[in-house]
């Protein structure tokens, strides 16, 4: 019988402080194997330099730092050929194999033709004689045994070799044809269990997984251990072990078994979670409740494995069942867990994290050192860290509006009323508020009626998180969504910092435009999105393509230019790219949704350029100067000095002499160019609301965002550079200490300006209800300077006040307001009372108006003070007459809901996969 080929497979992350010995371990076996290759999943360490150096760089495949272990093997693979009679050794980078491991691995497979598996025991990496696995098996309710004592040392007493469910990957020696056959490891089980599952699928086509106890590997489990930082997943180690393990038992358990595996994971994720919480460990809850959940919420992950794993489950099961932990076992660990707990300990089970033992702590362990808490953990994070900064700033910097009884001014009217009364209005046909109309609500009040609603239904709480918190939310959403995009943590605090406290938003807050402020926190997550839909596999493009749609008519709904503005660079990208139908898909998705409100733009086309709230001359720089566009700074209320932003132009045109990456050069000052030329023509058009009021000119805000948004990513991108000037000290090294400084100038600046000045708008916590309490619960003409406003019973809620209005009837009041304020007499009161207004209020009356009104026969003067007078009519008002309801408005009420619930789950997210090399342009 010929010698069976053996080809190594040594995957690599971040392990350079083992993989040399490991390397070395493997090269130097008595038995040497006969292929020995290698991958590097993305290291920062050097480690590739260290597979190349040992085994060739023909024989060593780069992938990303995303990469499972399961995929980088299927990679490697891939790209050999298969051999008669051929078995895989696979090997993680801080595993070493004692130097007979391999030949006794094969002598045991050349004893048993029907092992397909074969692991070796292991032993602890720094206490040589303290095991860690002779072979693992779990409960039904995926909870790992290895049958081993806490602390237990090899004396011989588990020689010889053993049937058992499953070995470690750390050193798994596999038949390539049985590898092939079953489909090699998940590559969804980034990492913990996906040998378990390969061994469970390798037990169900009929084969045996064995023990081998005289192979011996030192093993230092440095991603259960958090000796090493885990990329291939964003969950933490011990949730994504305990998901993995649910999943992997209902995944391969027949029908019945799987039922009941299901009831007890959940009582028993339930048990656990309520002793976690009582013993003030609320980490552990919440992975447990997130473990849970993760399996639960997509049952089509787990209906598609069921379906994947379906051949043999039930004729292997029989043997299985007896290779499960003996159902005692299960109550005497739970019995632990209490115990644990009654003695003060916490319970914390004797399976730790991921193995059944676990070596005492070593100065290795304290890398990454383990959570003492949630809390601890959530906060020492980057990106938290930089959210509560910009909280603080905020808080501070809005000192003067935060806690006032009534929210308002600027373009926000004063925000009243409940979630319920969000929805209701949302929802009616008629909307019998000011004079009365049947068009349809903006869309913006049920996203505004959603985010109330998770706020105990105050709508003063929602719209204060919205624009008062969009400051912080902005500097979250940048940091997270371009985690893919930038890599270095440093680059992407700076670019947060930077976006969240741009003139825009600042300028934004002061003005109260709630609907720049959404979109502004949104703007990072398009692109985001858009880079994953450019550069993902199919099937995460497809989701991305949904998730930006949804995301694009929500943004839309609040300012309609940003759809606009991006399906421009939609239609760019389709022709340089491609990915026409992701990119159709996400652009179609808004005017799908948002198809009743914006059938009326046809008649309104210059509502494309206006934004959620009230549209005034005030908040508008009508004679805008070059330098504040080009500085970003669109004008109006509450802005800083152009000079705040100018370390970010400087760092932009730095980055224009770097001669690589001139692509990332190019595409980030093209953005921004075509953001600044949309600012310019925006802030040229002179625009009226469709619901009547002053014309005035657009404001810019939104271009300009998307303008600073190009050169922000630019200068990050390029940021890295930096780091080889500093490298090579000299003036080189002062060239990029004086570049960071000049790149941080602009968030520094930005921040110490808005807490020095505050807010300096008309945003204001102490708006003055503008419903005179002689009036309430009538319709009420409301005169305010030049412009006048109908109020009907009450404050006008969110939206009502944008509601359109015949221009009949607008043009009717205009000239009777004209009149009564000039003293005509004649009709006019007569005009009002047929539309049903009852009185007339004026705001800060001056004694001329004052006089006027007091002539009026048909009016009776009811209070005057300093700030507001108040007239009745004497002819009664005719009542408002609702038209018929559009008997299409509930079916297409029912559709959008339908169709946002449809695309809401189209855009979940699945199971993780290979991030793609997104940011290969930058290299």
């Amino acid at each position: 019988m010929s010698a069976p080929l053996v080809t190594a497979i040594v995957v690599a992350h971040d392990g350079a402080r083992w993989l040399g010995e490991t390397l070395g371990a493997v090269l130097g076996q008595s038995r040497p194997a006969d292929r020995v290759v290698g991958a590097d999943n993305g290291s920062r360490d050097g480690s590739a330099d260290l597979l190349e150096r040992a085994l060739g760089a023909g024989n060593v495949l780069r992938l990303s730092r995303s990469t499972g272990f399961g995929a980088a093997v299927a990679e490697v693979l891939g790209k050999l050929e298969a051999a008669e009679d051929e078995w895989i050794w696979l090997l993680h980078d801080d595993c070493a194999p004692d130097p007979h491991a391999l030949l006794h691995l094969l002598m045991a497979a050349e004893r048993d033709p029907k092992a397909a598996v074969l692991g070796p025991k292991l032993r602890d990496w720094m206490d040589r004689k303290l095991l860690v696995e002779v072979g693992v098996t779990v409960d039904r309710s995926g909870r790992r045994d290895t049958g081993l004592e806490a602390r237990e040392y090899d004396q011989g007493q588990y020689d010889g070799d053993r049937d058992v469910l499953s070995v470690s990957s750390a050193g798994m020696l596999v038949r390539r044809d049985v590898w092939e056959r079953v489909g090699g490891i998940d590559p969804s089980l980034e990492l913990f269990r996906d040998d378990l599952d390969l061994c469970w699928r390798v037990r169900n086509a009929g084969h045996r997984v064995v023990n081998v106890r005289r192979a011996v590997a030192y093993h230092a489990e440095a991603a259960a251990r958090r000796r090493r930082r885990i990329t291939a997943s964003g969950d933490h180690p011990r949730r994504l072990d305990r998901r993995n393990a649910m999943f992997v038992v209902m995944a391969n358990l027949p029908f019945t078994a799987m039922l009941w595996a299901l009831v007890r994971n959940v009582l028993g994720s339930m048990m656990a979670t309520l002793l976690f919480v009582v013993a003030k460990q609320p980490a552990n809850a919440y992975d447990e409740v997130a473990a849970l959940g993760s399996v639960l919420l997509h049952p089509g992950r787990l209906i598609k494995a069921r379906r994947a794993r379906k051949h043999g489950r039930k004729q292997g099961y029989f043997a299985i069942k007896k290779l499960l932990t003996p159902r005692g076992a299960a109550y005497r660990r739970l019995s632990d867990l209490v115990q644990g707990f009654l003695a003060g300990e916490g319970p914390v089970e004797s399976a730790g994290r991921h193995h059944a033992v676990v070596a005492p702590p070593s100065e290795e362990d304290d890398l990454i050192p383990d959570d003492a808490g949630f809390l601890r953990r959530f906060l020492s994070r980057p990106g938290v860290l930089l959210t509560l900064a910009l909280t603080v700033v905020a808080l501070v910097a809005e000192r003067d509006v935060l806690g006032g009884p009534l929210l308002g001014g600027g373009a926000l009217v004063p925000v009243v009323g409940q979630a319920a009364d969000l929805w209701r209005f949302y929802l009616e046909g008629f909307h019998d508020t000011g004079l009365g109309s049947s068009a349809w609500a903006p869309p913006y009040v049920a996203v505004v009626a959603a985010v109330s609603t998770l706020f105990l239904g105050e709508t003063w709480l929602g719209v204060s998180v919205l624009l008062l918190g969009s400051v912080p939310l902005a500097g979250a959403s940048a940091y997270l969504a371009t985690r893919t995009i930038i890599p270095a943590v440093p680059a992407r605090i700076w670019l947060a910092a930077s976006y969240a406290l741009l003139p825009v938003a600042t300028g934004a807050i002061a003005a109260g435009r709630l609907g720049t402020a959404v979109v502004f926190v949104l703007l990072p997550v398009y692109a985001g999105l858009g880079v994953q839909l450019l550069s993902a596999e199919p099937r995460r493009a497809r989701r991305a393509g949904w998730g930006l749609g949804l995301l694009l008519a929500v943004g839309t709904a609040f300012a309609p230019l940003v759809y606009v503005l991006l399906a421009v660079l939609g239609v760019l990208a389709m022709i340089a790219f491609g990915r026409v139908r992701q990119l159709a898909t996400a652009l179609a998705v808004p005017p799908v949704l948002l198809y009743p409100w914006l059938r009326g733009f046809a008649d309104h086309p210059g509502q494309l350029l206006l934004e959620a709230g009230l549209h005034r001359s005030s908040l508008i720089d009508p004679a805008l100067p070059p330098h504040a566009l080009l500085t970003f700074s669109p004008g109006g209320p509450g802005l800083p000095p152009f000079w705040v932003t100018a370390g970010l132009i400087a760092t932009a045109l730095a980055a224009l002499l770097f001669r690589r990456q001139r692509m990332i050069v190019a595409i980030g000052w093209g953005v921004a160019v075509y953001g600044v030329l949309a600012a310019i023509l925006v802030s040229r058009v002179t625009v009226t609301s469709a619901a009547g009021g002053e014309a005035a000119r657009a404001w810019p805000g939104i271009p300009l965002a998307f303008a600073a948004t190009g050169l922000l990513v630019l200068a990050a991108l390029t940021a890295h550079r930096l780091a080889e000037l500093r490298a090579a000290g000299g003036l080189r090294r002062l060239v990029a200490v004086v570049a960071v400084a000049v790149a941080f100038s602009t968030p520094v600046l930005a921040a110490g300006f808005w807490i020095a000045s505050g807010t300096r708008g008309p945003l204001s916590g102490s708006t003055p209800d503008p419903m005179p309490a002689l009036a309430e619960g009538s319709r009420t003409l409301l005169l305010r300077g030049d412009s006048f406003t109908v109020l009907h019973r009450r404050t006008p809620l969110l939206g009502e006040a944008e509601l359109p209005v015949s221009r009949q009837a607008r043009d009717q009041v205009a000239r009777a307001a004209a009149g009564l304020v000039a003293g005509r007499g004649g009709t006019d009161a007569a005009t009002l009372a047929s539309l049903g207004i009852t009185h007339v209020a004026v705001v800060r009356p001056v004694p001329g108006v004052t006089s006027a009104l007091d002539s009026q026969p048909q009016l009776t003067h009811l209070s005057l003070t300093e700030g507001e007078g108040v007239w009745r009519l004497v002819e009664p008002p005719a009542r408002v007459q609702a038209p018929p309801e559009d008997p299409l408005r509930v079916p297409m009420l029912w559709a959008q809901a339908a169709l946002t619930a449809l695309v809401l789950a189209l855009a979940a997210p699945g199971a993780r996969t290979a991030d793609p090399l997104v940011v290969a342009v930058a290299r």
